[in-house]
């Protein structure tokens, strides 16, 4: 198997993949490439929709200028070393993840750097260096997770605010899906009373929402007692 950054060749066989409405596993088969690489690719080069080979390329060369030479090994927070490479590949999953997700490529990238510092928080000057974007483009994602309830802000000695991940919104939006679920359980009964409860569709619709029910209890109580496990600090 090839390893490596994606050729400009490979990144056409991407995008001719896209247009045939392949899945990625399919694309990266044909390329010999892990499916992971292929997902990554793409999701950060516009996703499956707006895929452009040559902007795609372009791009990794002028992230590949930019980025300063960093030594094999570099040194968290808390003493231990941690490989550099290594690092950037986990970031760069955990990125493409929460944009599958649904976020942003940006906001998703200035979340999981938030998560992966030790402090658990960096400050819009920090975020602009880690990142090697502009000012305004960190502002707008800080300004999207604080919406989403993902971040939180906290004020340093004098002006300077910090921007922290919120472990508690992993609770948050578990509880929010198990309500958004609970209303979608209900509609589902309204249509037993117009169907009838005794028709098939009826049955089908009732079924569902008793399932639904079971599992969006089952999450509130998992979230309720699991609670505590976000806010537990590193193991001594």
């Amino acid at each position: 198997m090839p390893g490596g950054r994606l050729t400009a060749q490979e990144r056409q066989q991407i995008a001719l993949g896209l247009a045939d409405d392949l899945a990625y596993a399919e694309i990266a088969r044909r390329l010999d490439r892990p499916t992971s690489t292929v997902t990554r690719e793409v999701m950060r080069n516009g996703g499956p929709g707006g895929y452009r080979a040559d902007l795609a390329q372009r791009a990794t060369q002028q992230r590949a200028h930019r980025r300063r030479p960093a030594s094999p090994r570099a040194t968290s927070g808390s003493g231990a070393a941690t490989d550099d490479a290594a690092l950037r590949e986990y970031e760069e999953t955990f990125t493409t993840l929460l944009m599958q997700s649904g976020l942003p490529r940006m906001a998703a990238a200035v979340l999981t750097r938030l998560y992966v510092a030790d402090s658990g928080s960096l400050t819009a000057a920090e975020l602009v260096e880690r990142l090697q974007v502009s000012p305004a483009s960190v502002s707008k994602a800080v300004a999207l997770l604080e919406n989403l309830g993902l971040i939180r802000r906290e004020r340093e000695d004098g002006r300077r605010e910090r921007y922290a991940a919120d472990g508690d919104a992993w609770y948050q939006s578990m509880i929010a899906a198990a309500r958004s679920n609970a209303a979608l359980a209900a509609t589902a009964r309204q249509g037993v009373d117009v169907l009838g409860r005794d028709s098939a569709a009826g049955a089908r619709l009732e079924n569902m929402a008793r399932f639904i029910d079971f599992v969006a209890d089952s999450i509130t109580r998992a979230a309720e007692q699991a609670r505590d496990l976000l806010h537990t600090g590193p193991a001594t």
